[in-house]
């Protein structure tokens, strides 16, 4: 094995297992840890086998297979980014409700505030 192979598996592994770790911890929920788990997996499998990234790239119609590895990194990025984009989207959303129902329930306890100096006086 060559140095770059010996680099590109020791990085991958160390992803892997430092995901499983964010996940243990709590600090990467399932959901996520789905993604990069995969993507190790995924090249550590093309890292032990050139064959298998020749034979992809090849049966796409990619005729130099590290080309393969940069398309499927942007992929993998823009699917990042457009999940992390949903989940944004979804997490304003609702901070946008929690903020009116903030307000709403303010404005009640302010109402009762001044109805119950009402009765006092």
């Amino acid at each position: 094995m060559d140095l770059t192979k010996i680099a590109s598996l020791g990085l991958s592994v160390g992803i892997f297992c430092f995901v499983v770790w964010l996940v243990r911890e709590r600090r990467l929920r399932e959901k996520y840890a789905l993604l990069w788990l995969c993507t190790s997996v995924f090249v550590i499998l093309l890292t032990v086998s050139r064959h298998i990234l020749e034979v992809a790239a090849l049966a796409i119609g990619i005729y130099y297979p590290p080309s393969l590895l940069f398309l499927v990194g942007v992929l993998f990025l823009l699917l990042v980014a457009i999940g992390h984009s949903v989940t944004l989207s979804r997490l304003s959303e609702g901070n946008h409700n929690l903020a009116q129902e903030v307000a709403l329930l303010r404005k009640q306890v302010e109402d009762l505030k001044e109805e119950q100096k009402a009765h006092k006086l």
